[in-house]
Parts: C-alpha cells; structure tokens; sequence
C-alpha cells in the first residue's frame, strides 16, 4: 500500500532513486540541485541501495561517467541545474546519439550573466534540439512520479534516448509538499530489470561506442534517433496507462484543467500551473469561461494532439518562463507551430514572465486572463509579466 510522506521536490527525486536502486550515479552539486544527491547519498551511506555512487569533479565529468557506466549496461544517473547543464552540453548532445538511456533529473535555475541561483527555464530549453526526451513536474508528486515513467521510456527498446525530468528550483526542490509514494516492490516490478541488447562489457558480442561517422553514415544515424524520439510519445503514453494502475493518477501528453466550456486558456509549464489553477477557480466562482493546459511532455512535442484540443478555444495565451532571444518564446514557438495547420486558429498572446526567478502570483494571471477576453491581443508580439519597465 502507498505511504504519504512530506517530502520536497529532491527528495521526491531521491526517493523515487532510491526505488529504482541505479547501478551507477554520478554526483556533483550545484544549486539548487544538490539536495538530489545529499539525500541519494545518505541512502547509500545507510546501505539502503546497492549503488556505486561516484563524486566527480565537474558536471561535464559526471555525464561522461554516466555515459561510459550507461554504455557499460549500468542502469546510471545523474543530475544537474543551470550552470551545471550548460557545462555538460558537449555531453548532453552526445548521449542521445549514443542511444544510451539514461535519466537525469533537472532542478531548472536561470542560466548566467548575470549569475543567479532561481527558477527559470532557460537551461533545459536550451537543450530542445539535442535529443532528450523531456518531461516537466509542476510539484513534488510529478517528480516523483515522472522519474519512474522517465526509466521505463528511457529503456524502451522504441526508444532507447536519455530523458529530462523537470521541477523549478526551490520553488519545488525545496518546497515540502505531502506525496503518495509507491511501495519499494510495485516499483521494483514496475521497472523491472534492465536488459540492454548490447553493452561494452558483453565480451561475446563486442561492439564500439561512438565511431566516426562520414557523411555515408551519419545522416542515416540521426535519422533512427529522431525515429527513436517520435516513438516516445506512444511509449510515454503506454507507459503511463500501467503506472496509473499504481497511482491511480493519470499521465496525458498535456493536462486540461477546467477547459470544457473555456473560452480563453493560458499554457504553462511546471509550478506555475499550480498557481493558474487556483487563478482558474476563482475566475470560474466569478463567472469567467477559463481554463489551463499545463504540458507534461515538452519532447518530443505532441503537435496534432496540441492543435485539435486548442482549436476549441477563441483565444489562448502562452507563458514562457524563458527568452529566445531574437526569436519566439520556447513554448509560444511549439504552440504557433501546433496551429500552423489549423483552419480554426484561435487568437495568440506570448507572454515571458518568472526569469531569474520572479515571482508570479494569482492576481498576475488573472490579468492575463482579463487582457485575453478583452480581445487585446497581438500574436506578433511578445508582452511582460512583473516587469519594471
């Protein structure tokens, strides 16, 4: 039977490792990741997990650690924030190509110059062309949740491509929140064992980690990876039909909240889904037709199921907590390409907001929400939430 624990967002994280009881993780702190690895590291002080747990001295080292345990057959892990991402990228691009499934946690902060420690998705969206799988949590129970969805889709023989699991930094790293945590032998029945086709200790049928690959090669082999990549979403979805019969949650490709009858929608990724929610239920006691959708699968992108649900609505805004600079929003990207197609195109408003780790409250969305069913809108530009101008 599930247990209910107060547990942050890293400990969710922790926890849920602790569960899948990785051969390898590769540990090096950064803010405001590191509880992740603090608590995963008393587990293994206790002797709780069987984990070689190995302190490295860079983010970069720690992915190469875990690509090379990965390649070796081990289930590894390890996980970073910000700085940490953007020093690994090398990495990062390679592990998709290698088809290695590893799962990395990511506790999102906003990237440097100038230097700051809080919440925003500048990190992971700059990763969106590499090839990871990424899935984002609003709160710790997603965490927790997303990690053994993220272990079964990693190792899908569709699949076979490391994947992101998103939570805001502090906002749900270190934010207590009570989670229903399975029992230690549903989720061990859940995973299951991890049996790789092919491994670099497998002396019977050897094989070379990353060749080089000449122009005779290398397009065919980015071509399966993004084969790989599409294939997920089927898998996230299969996947997630099972967990639920654990859970009893449910795992679509983007949450709807309240949408039935709504006539203006915002989309928002993570936490901030929360506080629009609340935003939601209050505007709905006063009369208001609204409502959210919160992407959970941000890669690969469900495009035809985005565009059928949001040809419902006459007017949707998107909230990015990130800038593409010199281009659209991240998430305002994927949502006007969702819609290219639609001979029903709703009215769009791009909206940043929450960079550096700005707060956004209720009243902010409900003043989105009011600008949206005024009809004030313009898709061409981009507007600001909480900003001093």
């Amino acid at each position: 039977m599930a247990k209910l624990k107060p547990l942050t967002g890293a400990q969710a994280t922790a926890e849920a490792m602790r569960q899948i009881n990785p051969d390898v993780v590769v540990a090096y702190p950064i803010t405001p990741q590191t509880p992740i690895v603090e608590f995963f590291a008393q587990f293994v002080a206790d002797g709780v997990v069987d984990t070689e747990m190995v302190p490295i001295e860079s983010e970069h080292s720690a992915l190469s650690a875990v690509v090379g345990a990965s390649a070796a057959g081990a289930r590894a892990m390890c996980a970073t924030s910000s700085q940490g991402l953007a020093l690994m990228w090398e990495i990062v691009a390679a592990a998709p190509g290698l088809r290695l499934p590893i799962v990395m946690p990511v506790v999102n902060r906003a990237l440097s110059a100038p230097i700051n420690i809080h919440c925003d998705h500048s990190d992971t969206m700059g990763t969106l062309t590499l090839g990871w799988v990424q899935i984002y949590s609003e709160n710790a129970q997603e965490a927790y949740e997303n990690m053994l969805l993220a272990l079964r889709i990693a190792e899908h023989p569709n699949v076979l491509l490391p994947v992101m699991v998103m939570q805001d930094g502090f906002i749900t790293s270190h934010g207590v929140e009570v989670v229903k945590v399975l029992e230690d032998e549903e989720v061990k029945k859940f995973i299951s064992e991890r049996k790789p086709d092919r491994y670099l200790l497998n002396v019977k049928n050897p094989y070379t980690v990353g060749p080089l690959a000449l122009p005779d090669y290398y397009f065919e082999v980015k071509r399966q990876q993004e084969v790989a990549i599409y294939n997920a979403k089927d898998v996230y979805l299969e996947v997630g039909e099972e967990l639920s019969k654990l859970t009893g949650n449910k795992y679509p490709l983007f949450e709807e909240y309240r949408t039935e009858d709504a006539e203006a929608v915002i989309v928002a990724l993570s936490s901030t889904a929360g506080t629009a929610k609340d935003a939601v239920d209050e505007m709905r006691e006063q009369g208001y037709k609204v409502g959210l959708i919160k992407p959970k699968l941000f890669r690969p992108f469900p495009y035809k199921e985005m565009r059928e649900t949001l040809e419902r609505f006459k007017v949707v805004g998107v909230l990015d907590r990130s800038i593409a600079f010199g281009a659209y929003a991240p998430v305002y990207s994927e949502i006007r390409n969702a819609l290219y197609e639609s001979d029903k195109k709703p009215k769009l408003q791009s909206y940043i907001y929450g960079l550096g780790g700005r707060d956004i409250f209720k009243t902010d969305i409900k003043k989105v929400f009011e600008e949206l069913l005024s009809g004030n809108v313009d898709s061409q530009t981009q507007r600001y939430i909480g900003l001093r101008e």
